[in-house]
């Protein structure tokens, strides 16, 4: 019952990240956490997210921005792998509440960044690839950081969708290698993270018909609703 019930959040999340580019991690988490606890459920998701973001490139493969890519996963790999190794050490009590807060910030953070609409240059995805790997490698999304700066950076639908997957596909990898080399990651977290990582890309394959039909204030809307509720749901975990 706990596989089906992943499944099942793993494909309504699966579809919402393949229309608005992010948020199945963000959705499957707490699940996750609920299911095994922080500590396997951190590179569970891992596995989890390397198959989903795989899904939207497949998706959209014409139209990835191949130097925007670049550009934000030369610096944002290694980060990345730095940052899974600062999670190991974190005590899982600590990983809770940190995940939690993090995604509940990130609704006045989202804001921000949206009221202050700048053009991004590849330096500027440079830059921004180095501290979203390194807070990739700590928490579990940070969709809501990666979004608006490939918005900014002038790409939108397809395109847009295509880019961030490829650019934070590297990402994850890079965290669950991590995890593999200090043995967070054995054969059966790895079981875990595919059968939840099946439902996400099923989901995210299904979405693509819907991506040019959302509008913009629903998305911002959704986005905000879903961030809040899972930090709320992993605080509550930490404390209960």
């Amino acid at each position: 019952m706990g596989f089906l019930f992943i499944l099942i959040v793993g494909l309504f999340a699966g579809i919402i990240s393949g229309i608005v580019g992010t948020g199945s991690s963000i959705m499957l988490m707490p699940v996750l956490v609920y299911q095994y606890g922080p500590k396997e459920a951190v590179p569970i998701m891992a596995v989890a997210a390397v198959m989903a973001n795989l899904s939207r490139i497949l998706a959209w493969w014409r139209e990835v921005d191949w130097r925007a890519c670049l550009a934000y996963s030369v610096t944002g790999i290694p980060a990345a792998a730095l940052g899974a190794r600062t999670l190991l050490a974190l005590p899982s009590h600590a990983v809770d509440i940190a995940i939690g807060l993090f995604l509940i910030a990130m609704v006045p953070v989202r804001h921000w960044l949206s009221r202050h609409q700048l053009k991004a240059q590849l330096w500027h995805l440079a830059v921004g690839g180095a501290v979203i790997g390194y807070l990739t490698g700590i928490v579990v999304s940070t969709g809501p950081l990666s979004v608006p700066l490939f918005l900014f950076y002038g790409l939108t639908k397809g395109a847009f969708l295509a880019t961030e997957a490829a650019s934070s596909l590297g990402l994850y990898l890079s965290k669950s290698v991590t995890f593999e080399r200090f043995g967070a990651l054995t054969a059966d977290i790895a079981v875990k993270g595919l059968i939840a990582g099946s439902s996400l890309m099923f989901g995210a394959f299904i979405a693509k018909s819907f991506v040019l039909r959302l509008k913009p204030d629903v998305f911002r809307l959704l986005m905000d609703g879903i961030m809040v509720v899972a930090g709320l749901t992993l605080l509550w975990t930490a404390f209960s």
